[in-house]
């Protein structure tokens, strides 16, 4: 399985220039890309996909999200917590994954003109 995960980030750092975090996720702490959440702070929740926050999510939809995949038995799979991040390298968080210059992301219609 392939879920986005909500977490909440205990701590922001930059790691060659790109900005990242600890994120817990209900006991389990990982390193996590934050560099497409610039308003994330720290005790703010994030849902995390593939080591990436995607977007900020408010503290009660994360609590419930946390217990439905727990309750599930989804969460421990998902989170595999033996590669917890003491033991794991931080994901690869590309600087432009869409190409061009320095900027983010861009639509197909960007690309066309």
């Amino acid at each position: 399985m392939c879920l986005g995960i909500p977490g909440r980030v205990q701590e922001i750092y930059e790691a060659d220039g790109v900005r990242m975090g600890k994120v817990n996720f209900g006991g389990i702490v990982k390193e996590v890309c934050l560099d497409y959440v610039p308003e994330i702070a720290v005790g703010d929740y994030t849902i995390v996909h593939v080591g990436f926050a995607i977007t900020r999510i408010d503290e009660a939809s994360a609590q419930e999200t946390l217990r439905m995949f727990h309750d599930l038995g989804i969460l421990e799979e998902e989170l595999k917590p033996e590669d917890h991040i003491e033991s794991v390298a931080p994901p690869a968080c590309p600087v432009n994954p869409w190409g061009g210059a320095g900027g983010r992301a861009k639509s197909n219609n960007q690309d066309k003109k």
